[in-house]
């Protein structure tokens, strides 16, 4: 199937829909912290995968630009983002791990980075670029894997990569392991959360297994589930006392002061 064949019918929200149930509570997540503006603020979308994110945040007002490796996700991102019907969107190949090297790329309002960041070897390096790419005054929403989530399918126990392959080059993230990133990149941690609880856990894991035989099949079968993780899982989850699966930052660089304002 065409892989944008939804978003052509159905516009963004099927962007959300398209695969891993658990991008639908990311952005939920981000949603609700990217006010709707006509400001037109910047946004950097670093790891845009095939752009759901970046899109919804030009739908919002924001002119954001979603940077990835991979050319074939942008090719699909930059043809969702013209079915969505959002000018203001742009999609650039670039290697995040070089993002240091690019000078140019400054002054943000926002930067986002979701489940990116697991994926990096030199995570305090990509964590010192985004800072740079912000302005003053700017923020960082991110998510990324939380270190203790419980794994929805064998392979999120391990072994992780010890070279970066794709996939995750380590288990996840605490709160104390983001504060020390923010640290040491001279941002201020605002807020820390978390998202993806039991039943979006437990909705993956049935995609994952059924996905091994029919991932078309997989699909169908699990779309009418994912209405039910966003109306129930914060309560089953407190009840339960499960472990959200992705652990969220949002981080704020410090603005400028001038020793006249003293």
């Amino acid at each position: 199937m065409d892989r944008s064949a939804l978003v052509k019918f159905f516009g963004f929200p099927a962007t959300l829909v398209h695969g891993d149930p658990l991008v639908l509570d990311r952005w939920f997540w981000l949603k609700a912290r990217l006010p709707k503006t006509k400001n037109g603020e910047r946004l950097l979308d670093v790891g845009c995968g095939t752009g759901a994110f970046s899109i919804g945040a030009a739908l919002r007002g924001y002119r954001a630009l979603g940077l990835s490796w991979d050319k074939r996700n942008q090719l699909v991102a930059r043809e969702r983002a013209a079915y969505s019907k959002t000018l203001s969107t742009e999609f650039e190949v670039l290697d995040i791990r070089e993002l240091d090297r690019r000078v140019d790329l400054v002054d943000f309002d926002v930067v986002i980075c979701l489940e990116t960041i697991e994926h990096v070897m030199e995570d305090l390096k990509l964590m010192r670029a985004i800072a740079r790419c912000l302005k003053p005054g700017g923020r960082l929403l991110l998510t990324t894997p939380y270190l203790l989530y419980r794994a929805i399918s064998p392979g999120d126990m391990g072994p992780f990569s010890t070279v970066e392959d794709g996939w995750h080059v380590r288990r996840g993230y605490s709160r104390v392991m983001l504060e020390e990133l923010c640290e040491h990149s001279g941002l201020k941690v605002e807020r820390i959360s978390y998202c993806s609880g039991y039943l979006s856990q437990k909705v993956a894991a049935v995609m994952r297994r059924l996905s091994a035989t029919n991932a078309m099949l997989a699909w169908a079968l699990i779309l009418p589930l994912r209405v039910l993780p966003p109306l129930l899982d914060p309560i089953i989850t407190g009840l339960l006392g499960w472990p959200h699966y992705s652990i969220c930052l949002e981080a704020y660089k410090p603005r400028e002061f001038s020793e006249r304002s003293n």
